[in-house]
């Protein structure tokens, strides 16, 4: 029973060290600024947006993804990328980042 409990303890202790306390949580609203600023520039970020690079997903297809969560996407930017440039995101940019795509999930 107690080997069952470790990765359960282990995955909430990730996600709070992500995302911090519940209470404060990740900013989308952040993260729509961000986005605009750091990926806009290969990734369809909004709805308005004109132009992105053809060969990376727009954020409403990534928030789109059967399986994604926050969490998931938060860690992947967070672990630098070959075909992405290594912006030095914090854990806090990072899920806000997170946040903002998932705030694209219909």
């Amino acid at each position: 029973m107690q080997s069952r409990l470790i990765p359960v303890g282990m995955a909430a202790a990730a996600v709070l060290w992500l995302y911090g306390s519940p209470a404060t949580g990740a900013d989308a609203s952040h993260g729509a600024d961000l986005a605009k600023r750091w990926c806009a520039s290969c990734h369809l970020v909004e709805s308005t947006q004109k132009q992105a690079d053809a060969d990376v997903p727009a954020f409403a297809a990534i928030a789109g993804i059967s399986d994604f969560t926050p969490a998931k996407v938060a860690f992947f930017l967070l672990d630098p990328h070959p075909k992405m440039p290594n912006f030095p995101l914090s854990r806090t940019e990072a899920a806000d980042l997170a946040a903002y795509i998932g705030s694209l999930r219909k």
